[in-house]
């Protein structure tokens, strides 16, 4: 286990007197949950700043990092230019823009997160994030025809974005479909992610980076970016006359996936269950129209009890994880386990991803200390019962 001294100073300093004694009584429960669990807490964090906010919390590693988090903001406009660009010289211009950015992103979350795992999810959005507004384009051509003018701008970039609009944009084009659609989108992120790692290394720095495809569906479209991703580490790797060892492994996001998880594992080192989007696609909700509309009759009527996007569903998304750990353990018995979802840090989910054999769960920085402590009352349950 990982001990963190910082997070209790840094607790205590902030902490009125008549506080402190109840500050080293949670740091001490929290310690024997430690002792006690079997299972590995690790948080979701995307940033330094959030790895380290991690770190003071007790998280052994980041279990998913979100690396389209990254391209928000200033940084939008360049996947935007990568994604609509008509030639091969636009794209590789977009690309030679994004890698070094990318490569100090990486390198400060890694040297954050040093000897601690860090697992670090390919671009994944929904694509139309990274596109213009098509309504507000085609307002914009509109009110150019109108006036007897023409706008060539305006004009090429709405047939683009019509050429990609998507009516369901969460089963469109994103995750390992993005990679295999957009040439050069995941060799720059797998360039810059094993360059950071390398260059941590010749600092003297202990780098424990892992590398996770989203969405896969079919073991063919991870053998497929694997290719490409094992030839850019030993290149770089090559180049810097070192090792480089970087798992390669998948989120466990689509029925299908978990149904397939035999198969899956041929090419996968470890899975993450993806617990939000699994139970999205399991149940067929899309999260931000039902909770609104649909989730109080639901409620009322029984048809569950809680959320599911709140407390995972042990019937149906559950049975999907136990199936997938069975299988993939088949195949690869070293495999590891784990899941970033937000259920990784409800009490009541985190008992289940014990009972299932999981090696670790991720979730918030905020709520690693919640799930430390259940992580530890689980296997005090496996062992006496109660």
């Amino acid at each position: 286990m990982n001990y963190l001294e910082h997070g209790l100073d840094a607790a205590l300093a902030e902490a009125e007197p008549e506080t402190a004694e109840l500050v080293r009584a949670v740091d001490r429960l929290l310690r024997h949950a430690d002792r006690t669990r079997s299972l590995g807490v690790r948080a979701n964090a995307d940033t330094a700043e959030d790895a380290t906010r991690a770190r003071d919390m007790g998280a052994e590693g980041i279990g998913l990092c979100r690396t389209e988090h990254m391209f928000l903001g200033e940084r939008r406009v360049l996947i935007e230019r990568l994604v609509l660009a008509e030639d091969a010289a636009e794209r590789e211009a977009a690309l030679a823009e994004l890698l070094p950015l990318q490569r100090a992103d990486f390198v400060a979350l890694l040297t954050a997160m040093d000897r601690l795992p860090v697992t670090i999810r390919l671009l994944d959005p929904p694509l139309h994030e990274f596109l213009p507004d098509r309504t507000e384009l085609a307002v914009k051509v509109a009110v150019a025809e109108a006036r007897g003018e023409s706008d060539p701008e305006a004009e090429r970039l709405l047939a683009a974005v019509e050429r990609l609009h998507e009516s369901n944009p969460m089963l469109g084009l994103r995750g390992v479909r993005l990679g295999l659609l957009v040439p050069g989108l995941y060799a720059m992120q797998v360039r810059a992610i094993a360059e950071a790692a390398a260059e941590r290394r010749g600092a003297g720095g202990a780098p424990a980076v892992e590398i996770m495809v989203p969405l896969v569906g079919s073991v063919m479209e991870l053998h497929l970016i694997r290719d490409e991703i094992d030839q850019i580490i030993a290149d770089i790797a090559g180049d810097a006359g070192i090792r480089l060892e970087i798992p390669i492994g998948t989120m466990i996001e689509l029925p299908r996936a978990a149904l397939t998880a035999r198969r899956v594992a041929e090419a996968a080192e470890f899975f993450s269950f993806g617990t939000n989007d699994l139970t999205q696609t399991t149940w067929g909700f899309s999260r931000d129209d039902v909770e609104a509309s649909i989730f109080a009759t639901y409620l009322e009527k029984g048809v569950f009890t809680v959320s599911p996007f709140e407390s995972l569903d042990r019937d149906g998304v559950g049975a999907l994880i136990r199936t997938a750990v069975a299988a993939g353990r088949e195949t690869r018995p070293t495999i590891k386990l784990g899941i970033c979802g937000e259920h990784g840090g409800d009490p009541e989910s985190v008992h289940f991803f014990h009972d299932a054999g999981l090696d670790y769960v991720s979730c918030s920085p905020y709520r690693v200390p919640v799930a430390r402590l259940e992580a530890g009352r689980a296997a005090l349950a496996a062992d006496t019962g109660f």
